[in-house]
């Protein structure tokens, strides 16, 4: 049973002050998953699409980070003024945001 068409974690990860990676949360990320949720939960798509915290998505240097599945889409330095786009375009229109992608490269975490 296919419960929803979309899930979304965006990150909440929470470090010690100063670490060199950063964290999410510090960021905002909490801000921002109360308004894309509120948001999707507006236009009446949270029956399709599901909006979640998640734990450390382990890419907290590139901004808040937020992963689409079931297309695996992540998006980093995602920020308030950013959610309609990514509602309209990829949410409801199923085309990725591209100056939000973040790329393999950008999440090699072997750094």
């Amino acid at each position: 049973m296919k419960r929803f068409d979309k899930h979304i974690f965006i990150c909440n990860n929470s470090r010690p002050p100063g670490h060199p990676r950063g964290c999410c949360f510090d960021k905002g990320s909490k801000e921002l998953f109360d308004n894309l949720k509120m948001k999707v939960a507006s236009q009446g798509l949270d029956k399709k699409i599901r909006v979640n915290l998640s734990g450390c998505l382990d890419a907290c240097e590139q901004g808040i980070a937020m992963v689409v599945y079931p297309e695996q889409i992540w998006y980093g330095n995602v920020k308030k003024e950013d959610i309609d786009e990514i509602i309209q375009s990829h949410l409801i229109n199923n085309k990725p945001v591209e100056r939000l992608e973040l790329k393999e490269q950008d999440l090699n975490n072997d750094k």
